[in-house]
């Protein structure tokens, strides 16, 4: 149970927090004692509903959230819909659960729900749907005296279109609604009354494949891109202060290739990036105790405007060129993910991954392990999440998927 003010913290407190619950950063805070050393926070680019970047499958999750450019299935939705255009079934369902951050707190969960329906050879139509809820939440006052118990919940719904526009090449676009209840009802400090986000936002895509040989043996290649999220930002409250949602950019590649008549193994790399202007300066304390807003050179700001005050278009462009700490810290803002994955006979695969993310962006760092089991007309997907961290929110994450392939099913009947 999470315990929090209800008259002295500031909407974007909640908006951290849940932010940095979420995405699991495992920075360290620290007392800054000079205002011109930076940061506690490490410059890390925050967000409203970080919960549309978390991995809602566990293939993918166990492949170091790998899934812009391996092979299409009922989930391909979120990472990549134009991959749906390329998919093999006639339609499928998909159900993914997994409890999150149990090291922090016992009672969050993850729900995901998709399906899919090819129209003709050449286009395919998905929808899905995720559910997260953080909880039984505890408000309090400023003297600590309970006002009430709250359920903050959020969830995406989204719709899909894909089209081949040759035999190697396809286009996909997606629709999302978002709607974010961190803290209904509740007064901030303010005054201002906190009420539920709402966002609508939308997917585009595209996927190439082919087939090359190397030393002699055939493999098969993807190569896949997707800018997810593109939509308007999201406020708490009456005021005008509204957050960027996480628009991210995600690029990558998959190869497989058949070593025999039974096995078969893949392997690949994504790469990640929010279109999202990076902070430039950051609160710290001074020697007087009291708190300063400085930019990152140590420059105290004066009538300073935020980046993430930017339109979404100027943000998603600036995005790629307003890193204080020039091309450098532009690079660092990608996070990669490597995986691979082996199936016997179509039937038993095996997965493993590594998600790396770097130190002043957050540091999450994790290896990923996990199985599946195909049989007629379902699959069984299991994920294992191992940071490198000690005492990480994400210790020990385990989740599950099942899918449906309803050809089968009508075959089977």
């Amino acid at each position: 149970m999470i315990h929090l003010p209800k008259n002295h913290t500031k909407l974007k407190s909640y908006i951290f927090l849940f932010t940095a619950l979420l995405l699991a950063f495992s920075s360290t805070g620290q007392v800054i004692n000079t205002n011109k050393d930076l940061l506690g926070q490490r410059n890390v680019i925050t967000t409203a509903a970080p919960f549309l970047l978390i991995s809602p499958d566990s293939r993918a999750a166990a492949m170091g959230d790998l899934g812009v450019a391996t092979s299409a299935d009922v989930n391909s939705i979120h990472w990549n819909p134009s991959k749906l255009a390329f998919i093999e079934g006639d339609a499928g369902i998909a159900i993914s659960a997994a409890p999150w951050l149990r090291q922090l707190v016992p009672d969050i969960w993850f729900y995901y729900m998709s399906g899919y329906k090819r129209i003709d050879n050449k286009s395919t139509v998905a929808m899905s749907l995720r559910y997260f809820t953080l909880g039984d939440i505890q408000f309090t006052d400023q003297q600590g005296n309970a006002t009430g118990n709250y359920e903050p919940k959020e969830f995406a719904l989204d719709g899909a279109y894909a089209r081949k526009l040759s035999e190697n090449l396809s286009l996909g676009i997606a629709l999302r609604f978002v709607f974010s209840d961190l803290a209904r009802g509740q007064v901030g400090s303010s005054g201002s009354e906190i009420k539920a986000g709402t966002a609508g936002a939308g997917d585009i895509s595209m996927t190439y494949m082919n087939d090359t040989k190397i030393g002699g043996k055939d493999f098969d290649f993807t190569v896949a891109g997707n800018i997810s999220n593109i939509g308007n930002k999201i406020t708490y409250t009456t005021e005008a202060n509204r957050d960027f949602i996480p628009v991210n950019l995600r690029l990558g590649t998959f190869w497989k290739t058949q070593i025999d008549e039974y096995n078969e193994i893949g392997f690949g790399v994504d790469f990640n990036k929010l279109l999202v202007p990076t902070p430039r300066y950051t609160y710290v304390q001074t020697v007087d105790n009291t708190q300063d807003s400085v930019y990152t050179d140590g420059s105290k700001v004066i009538n300073g405007r935020e980046p993430q005050d930017a339109p979404l278009i100027q943000g998603m462009l600036s995005s790629f060129s307003d890193a204080p700490g020039g091309i450098g810290e532009e690079l660092r803002e990608f996070t990669i993910s490597i995986g691979a994955e082996y199936w016997y006979a179509k039937q038993f695969a095996l997965r493993a991954g590594y998600f790396h993310e770097a130190e002043t962006k957050g540091a999450r760092r994790y290896a990923t392990f996990g199985a599946g089991l195909k049989y007629k007309v379902f699959q069984i997907d299991a994920a294992y999440l191992q940071p490198f961290t000690r005492r990480h929110p994400l210790q020990n994450t385990i989740r599950f998927s099942i899918l449906f392939d309803i050809d089968a099913f009508k075959d089977q009947k």
